[in-house]
């Protein structure tokens, strides 16, 4: 019957496909593209004041631990190749479209079922523009993808944060994409190591006469972490909620008794002092590994830094009571808030199914929400992540975005047209003094 069904969904797409114009989504400046605000879309999902320059780099984190490679107690070590896209406020030239082409893949290397599959999607931004310096520096913004993803897989949010005067950075973690995958481990150990190489990387980048782009344009003293399912894992990480013991008991048990995630464990006197001050604001996505036992009651409390969750209450992947709601209550040093999509899965932070999902079921769950339609997700997570952001990295006077009764269904919320705020919770809770 499976076989049947998807056979014949094949052929539907297939013969859609010879009917939708090349232009759809594609090089067409009036197309809808993902980002782009629906007509019910919240306030603060429009874009912002400034034009979007977009540009890729790539840095070295030389002579890390290969958790992969490492055996009987001796560490090989390697170089961590990480490519970067960052988006920019941006000169651009009056007549000039502000349309860009990401070649992207579908599939994973290692899964015989869902092939990579290059293609291609069209964004908002301008490729290699001027960044806009004038203006002095604007604050940053660190983007950790999931296990599998890559640093593309949230252009509707890089983007919409780049033309609101942010500098935006997303990383493809080597080990961890859908072309290089590789053993979980090194997601385990690297991906909140990565964000904070990373961030030491664009703090020197952004240093005058550094003869990079970046140079006065990113304010790297005031960054905001933002991540998805193991990205999710490595901001909090990265932010302060240090691993407990039966996390560095399961990294042991997968490889063969290496120790090398200790450094990032909640009673490790190196990860207390490699707390980074810069951080202000924290964004976490379906964050992975509270059911695991990642975090204790211990390591949750070391994370201090304001923190903004969010999930969907069917999450099948990070779990939710136990999983990304239990994280938010156990962070009670914080002050932080979650937003639950009701009914939604784990798919809460991507961008919508490209169309040359649809041919491939596997492909097309693999960003589809069965109750959501992924772009009203996208707007949503536009406009509170930019209220939150706001708040926290430049002081802007959003809180009354944040301040709606917990339960949308019985108060229309602030800044969603009438009748449009439905099926979302958002919760609220200070520090404990």
């Amino acid at each position: 019957m499976k076989k049947t069904i998807g056979k014949s969904l094949i052929v539907l797409f297939t013969i859609l496909s010879i009917f939708i114009p090349k232009s759809f989504g594609q090089n067409n400046q009036d197309a809808f593209l993902f980002g782009d605000a629906l007509p019910d879309a919240p306030t603060l999902a429009a874009r912002g004041e400034y034009k979007v320059g977009v540009r890729t780099v790539e840095v070295v984190n030389k002579n890390q631990v290969d958790v992969l490679r490492s055996k009987n107690g001796v560490e090989a070590m390697y170089d961590r190749k990480l490519k970067l896209e960052i988006w920019y406020p941006a000169d651009v030239a009056e007549g000039v479209k502000e349309l860009v082409t990401y070649d992207h893949v579908l599939g994973t290397i290692n899964d015989p079922k869902r092939p990579l599959i290059p293609f291609q999607f069209t964004g908002r931004a301008v490729r290699d523009a001027n960044p806009k310096t004038a203006n002095g520096a604007f604050p940053l913004v660190i983007v950790s993808h999931g296990y599998l993803g890559s640093r593309l897989l949230m252009t509707y949010l890089t983007e919409n944060l780049a033309s609101k005067g942010y500098v935006v950075v997303a990383i493809d973690h080597m080990e961890s994409t859908y072309q290089d995958a590789a053993g979980f481990p090194s997601t385990l150990l690297n991906r909140a190591k990565d964000i904070l190489f990373v961030l030491n990387q664009v703090a020197e980048l952004s240093k005058p006469n550094s003869n990079s782009f970046l140079s006065g344009l990113a304010d790297a003293n005031n960054t905001g972490l933002i991540g998805y399912s193991m990205g999710g894992y490595g901001v909090l990480n990265a932010s302060g909620a240090g691993y407990s013991p039966q996390a560095i008991t399961i990294f042991g048990t997968l490889t063969g008794g290496n120790k090398s995630i200790e450094v990032r464990a909640a009673n490790n006197p190196a990860y207390i002092a490699s707390q980074d001050a810069r951080i202000k604001a924290v964004v976490a996505f379906a964050p992975w590994g509270m059911q695991r036992g990642v975090w204790d009651a211990e390591g949750l409390k070391g994370l201090k830094i304001p923190t903004f969750f969010v999930a969907g209450n069917q999450d099948d992947i990070s779990g939710y009571e136990d999983g990304i709601k239990a994280i938010y209550k156990g962070v009670v040093n914080t002050d932080r808030y979650l937003l639950t999509y009701m009914n939604a899965r784990h798919n809460v932070a991507p961008n919508p199914p490209p169309f040359e999902a649809y041919k491939n079921p596997k492909n097309y769950e693999h960003f589809s929400e069965p109750a959501w339609n992924e772009r009203r997700i996208n707007n949503i997570n536009q406009h509170f992540v930019t209220a939150f952001l706001g708040i926290n990295l430049k002081q802007l006077d959003y809180g009354k975005y944040l301040s709606v009764q917990p339960n949308s269904n019985e108060k229309n919320w602030i800044g969603f047209p009438a009748r449009a705020s439905v099926g979302l919770e958002l919760l609220h809770d200070a520090p404990v003094k």
